[in-house]
């Protein structure tokens, strides 16, 4: 549905002011109202807000209908490959994360740690090469195929150039 898609992220900026409210539930519940108050039908409007809430990553809510996972796969798609990276790497970038972070020992945290601090790393590991699996649509998951073999091949590259040797050179250790 245009609808769904056009306001899949109308939640974002609560999620920017609380990084604990989900925007995909917020943004849900935000076109739920905009929907109801334009006079839409209680199921046109419930769908349009279960669409909404179950496109994100990060959540246990699973699209169920084929406009849901539609929308899924389109955001999800938006964040793979070459595309993904950077908008990946310029988001951390923008909230202040590093692309890597270093233990005590000057030891480069991969990113598989689940309780390391925040890095892109962290990401590509959370999220960027699990998204490949998370296809609902067999189109979308044909496109995505290219696009994790760009993403695979520059996270390896990427961490061969962060490699120990290259920091302790720069910290003239």
């Amino acid at each position: 549905m245009i609808t769904s898609c056009l306001l899949h992220d109308i939640g974002r900026d609560h999620q920017f002011q609380n990084p604990q409210v989900c925007h995909a539930v917020e943004g849900g519940k935000m076109a739920y109202a905009y929907m109801k108050k334009l006079g839409w039908s209680e199921n046109l409007s419930i769908h349009v807000k279960n669409c909404i809430t179950t496109h994100r990553f990060r959540t246990n809510n699973i699209p169920e209908t084929i406009e849901a996972k539609i929308l899924f796969d389109s955001d999800k798609l938006d964040v793979s490959g070459a595309l993904g990276i950077a908008r990946s790497l310029i988001y951390r970038g923008q909230v202040g994360e590093p692309l890597y972070t270093v233990d005590d020992k000057h030891q480069i945290h991969d990113g598989t740690n689940s309780n390391v601090p925040e890095s892109f790393f962290k990401e590509y590991h959370f999220k960027l090469i699990k998204v490949y699996d998370q296809f609902y649509t067999k189109e979308a998951a044909n496109i995505a195929e290219n696009c994790k073999k760009i993403t695979t091949s520059f996270f390896a590259q990427l961490q061969s150039e962060v490699s120990i040797e290259n920091l302790n050179e720069l910290l003239d250790i």
